[in-house]
């Protein structure tokens, strides 16, 4: 099912199915930002990625020598959530454990997804929490597609992606099976401006760790629009568009954990970048998009 929420600048819709957000739009000229999840091009608009990002080995993992399969990116983005709270520009999701995800992620979960409007800004909000009696492992993060080139007429090409602090980090690369290798790649992120072209991503993401940046903008040289990331102490970017070419939308994700490394067999709790909970205690991350 899809929800509006909406205030004076935006109209936004989420759907219950992966707590996905589904449109955002600018009320005074009626601008779609985000991606439509045209299956043509990625039937995502805006997956949240729980309790894994990226792919496994082999899409499996191992916790306390017992081995569990998981797909790319997790459960989050493909299983149904309950609604638990609605107001005109706020709306909160919910997805708990059950008998059957047990058998696929063997932790007592809670994961709470929620939008809060603030002017021209969502801020997404998202709780985890532990229902377990022992510490449970996960990774969590943002896999947002936003129309690109924004303007109807302008080229991918026009568009360059702008970081609020002066970066030299090299890309982490992927082999053709997604996961990493243990070493750099040759397309480093240099600067503050990355211009976009389809053949950067012929490779798959270009992925990041520990940006000087909190705050990536889409922009464009042909017009005004634009559309900010805000992720405060994510240590993990990523940057998507489908590697053939000829997408409308590129992906700004931020990430709390990233795929395995090629080289990568040890237990699901060894795994660089996941994040530990105490049995009982819950965790909450935010990150902010904001039309400019």
């Amino acid at each position: 099912m899809l929800y509006t929420i909406e205030n004076d600048k935006l109209c936004v819709q989420v759907r219950d199915h992966g707590a996905e957000l589904r449109s955002i739009k600018e009320r005074e000229d009626e601008t779609e930002y985000l991606w439509n999840g045209d299956p043509t091009w990625w039937r995502y608009s805006s997956p949240v990625l729980f309790p894994i990002v990226g792919k496994l080995k082999d899409n499996k993992y191992r916790v306390n020598g017992k081995t569990y399969e998981l797909p790319s990116h997790g459960l989050g983005r493909i299983s149904d959530f309950q609604l638990v709270e609605k107001e005109a520009d706020r709306i909160a999701f919910s997805l708990r454990w059950t008998e059957e995800s047990l058998k696929r992620y063997p932790w007592k979960f809670e994961l709470q997804v929620a939008y809060e409007l603030h002017g021209k800004q969502v801020k997404v909000i998202w709780t985890v929490r532990n229902h377990d009696d022992h510490e449970m492992i996960y990774s969590i993060g943002a896999h947002g597609a936003y129309r690109c080139p924004i303007v109807h007429g302008e080229e991918f090409s026009d568009c360059y992606l702008e970081f609020n602090h002066e970066e030299d980090a090299p890309n982490m690369p992927l082999n053709k099976e997604g996961q990493y290798l243990r070493t750099h790649g040759t397309k480093p992120l240099k600067g503050t401006r990355l211009p976009l072209c389809y053949e950067e991503f012929k490779d798959d993401v270009l992925a990041y760790h520990n940006l000087k940046s909190d705050k990536v903008t889409l922009r464009s040289t042909k017009s005004s629009k634009s559309l900010s990331v805000i992720a405060k102490d994510f240590p993990y970017w990523g940057f998507w568009t489908p590697g053939q070419g000829g997408a409308p939308f590129i992906c700004l994700e931020p990430w709390h954990g990233h795929a395995d490394y090629e080289d990568f067999d040890g237990d699901f709790a060894d795994r660089e970048g996941s994040e530990h909970l105490a049995a009982g205690e819950e965790a909450v991350f935010s990150y902010t998009i904001e039309i400019g």
